[in-house]
C-alpha cells in the first residue's frame, strides 16, 4: 500500500467528529500567551524552525486531526498522580477554552509518588522532572482550566531547585543518589532538565550547587549542543532502541518547545529529525522493525508494547492498531507542539511502497580485546584518561572496557558512585580486583567477551522492507560475546507477527507476569552474539560463544548461559505455521517467513499457571537443544496466501549445507530470492560468489539518499519531498511539492 493510501485510510478513521469534539484547534495558542494571533514569544525565536503548515512539513490539517484524536483518548480519564496525565488535560484546555475538567483533583498529596521518587533521588526521576516542565508550562495559564493550585506549582519548583543534575555535583554526606546519569538518553534528559529549570528560575539559587538558575543554563547549554553534534556524527549509541528512542524524542521535543534560545530550539528540532529518520527507515506497518542496541522482553515480543509505538502511530499514521496508552510521553507532548513539525520527506520514507534496503552505521568502534598499554589512544579526539570524557564513554555502556578503567575507578571514588545500589554489580567487579586500576585493566581485557556486555560499540545495521514484511539485522557485531540488552535480528509482518532468535542466559522466568524475563534474561539480550549477515530477504545467523565455563569460574557462576538457542515464533499471531524437517514456515496475510535451524528444533510447552504466555494457547518458543552453537537461516517473502505452499516448495528445493569443525561453522545455501549464499564463523559472506560488505556502512544509505559516515550534512528525500540538515551551520531546510 502506498504512502498516500496509508495516510488517507487512517486519517479518515478520525473523522470530522473527532476534531469537533475538541473544539477549535488554533496552533498559535500556547503557554507563551498566544492570544488572537499575536505571537508573544521572544522575537529571536521566530524562524528557529519552519512554521507549522510550511511546505516541506507534514500537512497541518492531518497533524491537527491526529492531535484531536489522541487528546480525545488522553483526556477520557484523569490520573492525578501522573504528570503526563495532568499535562494532557492542560494541553486540551489550552487549545479549547470551552473544555472543562476536574482540575481541583490535581493536588500535592495526589502527586506523592512523584515527589517521593524525586526527593529520594531514585533512578528515572529525571523522566518525571522532564514531564513536570510541561506541567509548569501549561499549568500557569490565564483560564481556570489551565491554572493549577499554587501549592502544586510551588512543589514542582522546590524539586527543581533541590535536584542533583550531575553525578559530579556535590553530594551531601550520607545521601545516596541512585540516578543513572550516563546512558545516552539520560545524558540529554538531565541536561534539558537543568537548562529549563535554570531558564524558569534564573535568579534562584539551586541547593546542591549553590549556582543560580542562570548559571545552570550557562553550564548545560554547550553540552546540549555537543550531544546533538555527536548524534549527527556518530548516530545514536543506543541504536534503534524501541525503548530509548522515545527517551530521546521526549527531551528534544521538550527543549524545542519550551526553550527561549533560538540556537537550542533549532538544534533540538534537527536532532528530532534524526530520531524520526532512524524510526522511519525501519517502519513496517506501524512497527519499529529493526535490530536494537537496547531493549527488553517487555518491549520486543509485540510492537504494541514498544515504547515508541504510540509516537510512531501519531507521527506516521501507518497502523490500524489503536493507541496503547492514554498517557504516552511522546504522543501527549507532540499534541502540545507549536514549533516542531516532522518533515514530509521523513513521513514519506516511513510509508513508501517497497522501500527496499537501508544500511546504516551507528556508534564508535573501540577494541576492548586489544592488548593493555599504558596510554591507549582514543578515536575522534576523545580521551580515555580525561574524567570529563567519562560520560561519553559510559553513554556507550563501556563500563567494562579496560581503556576507561582508570577514570571509571577514580570518578567512582571521587564522587561516591559505588554507594548507589544501581552500581552494585560494577562495585563488586571492582572490589574483586582490589580497585587496583592495573589489575582491573588486565582482568577486563582478559574477560572482555563477558564483562563488557553493556558495550554497544559500532553497529552496522542492514534492513530490507517490502510492502508486507521486513527483515533487519545487525551484521557481524561482537561475534560470540555477551550483549545484555541487544536484539540481533527480526522478521516482522505487523505488531504481533514477528520472528527472532536469541541465545538465553537464564531459563524462562517462573512468573505469570509477561514482562518478567528473569535476570539477565531468557528473551532479553544475548548470552552470545551471533555472527549475522543479510542480503535483502535472506539472513544467516551463526551462534558460537567466545567464552564458556573454562574462561573464568567466578564469571561463569554469574553469567553462565544455556546449552541451546531458541526462536520466538508466536503461532497464535500467524494465519498458518507449517514445519518440514528443520524448517518452520509462518504466514500472516501476504507476509511469509521461513526459519531453518541446524540443530533440530522443537516446541517448548508452557503451563500458563507457571510461565506467562500472554494469552497464547499454541507453543511460541522454538528451542534448538544440543548446544549453544547453532546456525539459523531466515528467508522472508510476500505474495497471495494461495502462493504460500509454492513459496515453501521453493525454499525446500535446496537443503542448507552446514559443516561444524574445531574452528567453527561454514554455511552454504541457495536462496530462491538471492541465489547461492556462503558464510561462516570466519569466512566472508558471499552472494552468487561475490563478497558482501559487513562493515563500514555509511551513516545512512537507502533509496532516499546516502549520508556518509561522520558527515554532519544530511540531504535525503525524493522528487516529492526533501530534507537538508546542516549541523555545522545550524541550518534546516525542508521542501515538498
Amino acid at each position: 500500500m502506498g504512502a498516500l493510501s496509508r495516510r488517507t485510510f487512517v486519517a479518515g478513521s478520525v473523522g470530522v467528529a473527532g476534531s469537533l469534539a475538541l473544539g477549535a484547534c488554533d496552533p498559535r495558542r500556547g503557554p507563551w500567551g498566544w492570544i488572537g494571533g499575536t505571537d508573544l514569544r521572544p522575537r529571536r525565536l521566530l524562524g528557529a524552525l519552519a512554521s507549522p503548515g510550511s511546505r516541506g512539513l507534514v500537512d497541518e490539517g492531518l497533524y491537527q486531526q491526529r492531535v484531536a484524536n489522541y487528546l480525545g483518548l488522553a483526556t477520557s480519564g484523569l490520573n492525578p498522580g501522573s504528570p503526563t496525565g495532568i499535562a494532557a488535560h492542560l494541553i486540551r484546555a489550552e487549545r479549547d477554552p470551552s473544555y472543562t475538567w476536574d482540575i481541583e483533583r490535581v493536588t500535592v498529596d495526589g502527586l506523592g509518588g512523584v515527589w517521593n521518587q524525586i526527593d529520594t533521588w531514585q533512578d528515572t526521576r529525571d523522566f518525571n522532572l522532564m514531564y513536570l516542565h510541561w506541567v509548569l508550562a501549561y499549568g500557569r495559564g490565564p483560564t481556570p482550566m489551565t491554572t493549577l493550585d499554587s501549592s502544586v506549582i510551588a512543589a514542582i519548583k522546590a524539586r527543581m531547585l533541590a535536584n542533583r543534575y550531575r553525578y559530579d555535583d556535590p553530594k551531601p554526606a550520607g545521601r545516596v543518589d541512585n540516578q543513572w546519569f550516563w546512558s545516552e538518553n539520560h545524558v540529554i534528559i538531565c541536561l534539558v532538565n537543568e537548562y529549563l529549570a535554570g531558564q524558569r528560575f534564573p535568579d534562584d539559587v539551586f541547593e546542591i550547587t549553590g549556582l543560580t538558575g542562570r548559571e545552570h543554563m550557562g553550564r548545560s547549554r554547550q553540552r546540549i549542543l555537543d550531544w546533538v553534534h555527536e548524534r549527527a556524527r556518530f548516530g545514536f549509541f543506543e541504536w534503534h532502541s524501541n525503548v530509548y528512542m522515545l527517551k530521546n524524542l521526549s527531551p528534544l521535543l521538550t527543549l524545542a518547545e519550551l526553550a527561549d534560545d533560538r540556537e537550542l530550539v533549532r538544534a533540538a528540532g534537527m536532532a528530532l529529525d534524526l530520531v524520526l529518520l532512524d524510526i522511519a527507515a525501519h517502519l513496517q506497518n506501524g512497527c519499529y522493525a529493526a535490530p536494537r542496541g537496547r531493549t527488553y522482553k517487555k518491549d520486543k515480543m509485540t510492537a504494541l508494547d514498544e515504547d515508541t509505538f504510540s509516537s510512531a502511530k501519531f507521527l506516521f499514521d501507518d497502523t490500524t492498531y489503536p493507541y496503547q496508552s492514554n498517557t504516552d510521553n511522546g504522543a501527549t507532548y507532540l499534541c502540545a507542539a507549536k514549533r516542531y513539525r516532522p518533515p514530509q520527506a521523513i513521513l514519506d520514507m516511513a510509508t513508501a511502497p517497497s522501500p527496499g534496503v537501508t544500511r546504516e552505521r551507528h556508534g564508535i568502534f573501540v577494541d576492548a580485546a586489544a592488548p593493555v598499554t599504558p596510554d591507549p589512544v582514543a578515536p575522534f579526539g576523545y580521551d580515555f584518561a580525561d574524567p570529563d570524557n567519562l560520560t561519553f564513554w559510559w553513554s556507550m555502556g563501556a563500563l567494562g572496557m579496560w581503556q576507561v578503567a582508570g577514570i571509571s575507578l577514580s570518578e567512582a571514588e571521587a564522587h561516591d558512585l559505588y554507594s548507589a545500589p544501581i552500581l552494585a554489580e560494577v562495585k563488586l567487579l571492582a572490589d574483586l580486583n582490589g580497585r587496583d586500576p592495573d589489575r582491573v585493566r588486565a582482568w577486563e581485557q582478559k574477560n572482555e567477551a563477558i564483562v563488557n556486555f553493556g558495550f554497544l560499540s559500532e553497529a552496522n545495521t542492514y534492513a530490507w522492507r517490502g510492502d508486507s514484511i521486513a527483515l533487519a539485522s545487525v551484521v557481524d557485531h561482537r561475534f560470540g560475546k555477551m550483549r545484555d540488552q541487544v536484539h540481533a535480528w527480526v522478521a516482522q509482518i505487523d505488531a504481533e507477527a514477528l520472528v527472532f532468535t536469541t541465545h538465553p542466559v537464564t531459563e524462562p522466568a517462573r512468573s505469570t507476569d509477561w514482562g518478567n524475563d528473569g535476570k539477565p534474561g531468557y528473551w532479553t539480550g544475548e548470552a552470545s552474539m551471533p555472527r549475522s549477515a543479510q542480503f535483502e530477504r535472506t539472513g544467516i545467523h551463526i551462534y558460537q560463544p567466545a567464552w564458556d565455563a573454562n574462561t573464568d569460574a567466578l564469571l561463569w557462576a554469574v553469567f553462565g548461559y544455556r546449552d541451546y538457542t531458541h526462536a520466538y515464533v508466536p503461532q497464535d499471531r500467524f494465519d498458518e505455521v507449517v514445519q518440514s524437517g528443520h524448517w518452520t514456515f509462518a504466514r500472516k496475510g501476504s507476509g511469509f517467513v521461513a526459519l531453518w535451524s541446524w540443530r533440530q528444533p522443537e516446541w517448548r510447552i508452557y503451563d500458563p499457571a507457571v510461565n506467562a504466555t500472554n494469552g497464547m494457547t499454541k507453543p511460541f518458543d522454538l528451542v534448538a537443544p544440543g548446544g549453544p552453537d547453532n546456525v539459523w537461516i531466515v528467508e522472508v517473502g510476500e505474495g497471495p496466501a494461495a502462493g504460500f505452499a509454492a513459496w515453501q516448495a521453493s525454499i525446500l528445493a535446496d537443503e542448507p549445507d552446514v559443516v561444524r569443525d574445531a574452528d567453527g561453522f561454514t554455511v552454504g545455501w541457495t536462496s530462491p530470492s538471492a541465489g547461492a549464499l556462503g558464510f561462516g564463523s570466519t569466512a566472508p559472506f558471499t552472494v552468487g560468489g561475490q563478497v558482501q560488505q559487513l562493515s563500514d556502512f555509511p551513516r545512512h544509505e537507502s533509496k532516499f539518499g546516502t549520508v556518509d559516515r561522520l558527515a554532519t550534512r544530511y540531504r535525503l528525500g525524493d522528487r516529492n519531498a526533501r530534507l537538508d540538515l546542516d549541523f555545522d551551520h545550524g541550518q534546516r531546510r525542508v521542501w515538498s511539492r
